[in-house]
């Protein structure tokens, strides 16, 4: 599919999706009018990416009409999922004015009506949360589709070691169209967009297309602590239990109303998940978690994000596994300082990146300098351990947050986990 999008008359844009055949795919009974409800609304969440290149504060939609109650979920969607770039190119708005949305008359498709089964739509990054989904998963005896977006060899590897052969994944290859990148070098303005937004619309056309019921994401209940503090900009928005509410409740009343799109660790915060995962070694060469590193499937060794997953992961794993993982020891780099003060708290926000909790990387951090006594842990002495731990390690991993939306069976599987 292609999507058509005009700057100002002046600047024209055709990003794509392509979405290869599978057999799991049931294409026949799905006639236009559902086909183009997909891509109106896949298409309205690509439009994000061109439209804060300049900020337009009229947005005009020609294919279908929304109603009042859509137009406002949309500029919701919107602003939060856009408050990371307000905030960075220092864009002072509200919600209620930062831009008007048009649309015609022409009426939206109706709901999609095609019966759904228990089957379950796995989405797959490559990192160690969508590996715990997928290997929990396994263990409920119910057809699992696991799906990705740009396949890389982290996502490829991990459903492999899972047992899903490419025959058995769905995939979904979506291309930005560069003229974009052309207007970023010419100083237009870039930067960080809701992309599980996206992935909520795509996975739940997937969905649809594999008759499938279930969306399991793998999101996180640390996903939905703030990134600057005292201020309501949360890198990680569109994985967050507010936008999985609000999208639960989208998908249900204007796509289909079967539609089941929840996250199956939500229960849980990121220790608990490394916990689960380094229970999975067949994984630990193959994941990655690092952006900077992903064009080249490897760890870069030199962000925040990479830091975090290494701090985590400390926790469980012993440092001669971690180097063999990382190819070197992150806490005895002491040029990575900036990012622990980040992940700490010390700063005025935390990376703009999907890290975890505060109290979990001084929880973590004050654990390891006890054990470890400081040894080739140089960056964790230099200078943190006067920082609060709040909470400690024994406590998060034994917490349960009850905000999520899991079903009975979905959570007696969480909870046969976090005992077992």
């Amino acid at each position: 599919m292609k999507f058509n999008f005009s700057l100002a008359n002046e600047f024209y844009f055709t990003p794509s999706m392509f979405i290869p055949m599978r057999e799991f795919y049931n294409a026949k009974p799905i006639e236009r009018p559902a086909l183009e409800l997909f891509a109106f609304h896949i298409g309205m969440v690509e439009l994000i990416s061109y439209w804060k290149a300049a900020c337009p504060p009229k947005v005009i939609i020609a294919p279908f009409a929304l109603n009042e109650e859509q137009v406002t979920w949309w500029k919701h969607v919107y602003f939060q999922g856009l408050g990371e770039f307000f905030y960075l190119n220092s864009i002072d708005a509200t919600e209620a004015d930062f831009m008007q949305i048009v649309t015609s008359d022409n009426s939206m498709p109706d709901p999609v009506a095609l019966p759904l089964s228990e089957k379950i739509i796995v989405p797959v990054g490559g990192g160690k949360d969508s590996v715990v989904s997928l290997e929990l998963l396994k263990s409920m005896h119910q057809p699992l589709i696991p799906f990705i977006v740009n396949p890389r060899g982290a996502s490829t590897g991990c459903t492999r070691i899972a047992g899903f052969g490419p025959d058995k994944t769905a995939l979904v290859e979506r291309s930005l169209d560069l003229k974009l990148l052309t207007l970023n070098a010419q100083g237009f303005l870039n930067g960080h967009t809701p992309f599980s937004a996206l992935l909520a619309f795509v996975s739940s056309f997937v969905a649809v297309l594999s008759g499938a019921r279930h969306i399991a994401l793998s999101n996180e209940s640390s996903a939905n602590e703030a990134t600057v503090a005292d201020a309501d900009v949360n890198h990680q928005y569109s994985k967050s239990i507010e936008f999985e509410a609000d999208f639960r409740n989208y998908s249900q009343r204007w796509l289909h109303p079967q539609l089941n799109y929840f996250s199956i660790l939500r229960p849980l915060n990121e220790l608990q998940i490394v916990q689960l995962f380094s229970k999975y070694p067949a994984y630990f060469q193959t994941f990655k978690s690092c952006n900077a590193g992903s064009k080249t499937d490897s760890w870069c060794c030199n962000c925040p994000k990479c830091l975090f997953a290494y701090l985590m992961l400390s926790a469980f794993l012993p440092q001669t596994q971690m180097i063999r993982i990382f190819n070197e020891n992150l806490l005895n780099k002491s040029s990575l300082k900036p990012f622990l003060d980040e992940l700490l708290g010390l700063t005025d926000a935390k990376p703009f990146e999907c890290v975890g909790t505060i109290d979990e990387v001084r929880a973590v951090t004050a654990e390891l300098l006890q054990v470890e006594g400081g040894k080739n842990l140089a960056l964790l002495a230099s200078g943190t351990e006067s920082v609060a731990s709040g909470q400690s390690v024994e406590t998060l991993i034994s917490s349960y947050d009850h905000q999520h939306f899991l079903l009975p069976e979905f959570e007696k599987l969480i909870k046969r986990a976090l005992n077992g």
